[in-house]
């Protein structure tokens, strides 16, 4: 039996996730679909603490699910994810970041090239 998601936006960056996986070969993109079609309480959430300590400076990480505000994020990084908590956005700005959904995300790295997923 199929599990209906009843968030429309959801449901469209799946669908948009699935046909880019498609059109650039990008295996990343298809995790990512499959990660954001899990349940809610499956998904992936993240702190900046976590984000900090696993990705370099200057890199672009994917989040599919959503990035909480606890910790510090100690250098610039380009985070696309399916939400943000308020505190995280202005943290992540704050460090010289940037907050980016996903469609916008993957418009920026088709290829999906050099991007970290974080689960």
């Amino acid at each position: 039996m199929r599990r209906i998601i009843s968030n429309r936006e959801l449901v469209e960056t799946i669908r948009f996730l699935k046909v880019k996986a498609r059109e650039n070969k990008s295996r990343l993109w298809e995790v990512a679909a499959e990660q954001l079609s899990r349940p809610h309480k499956s998904r992936a959430v993240l702190d900046l603490n976590h984000i900090s300590r696993a990705s370099a400076p200057k890199s672009a990480v994917l989040v599919p699910g959503k990035v909480l505000g606890s910790g510090s994020l100690k250098h610039p990084v380009v985070i696309g994810a399916f939400e943000f908590s308020q505190s995280a956005k202005s943290k992540i700005e704050r460090a010289g970041g940037q907050c980016i959904a996903i469609k916008d995300f993957v418009s920026r790295y088709p290829k999906g090239s050099k991007v970290q997923i974080m689960r």
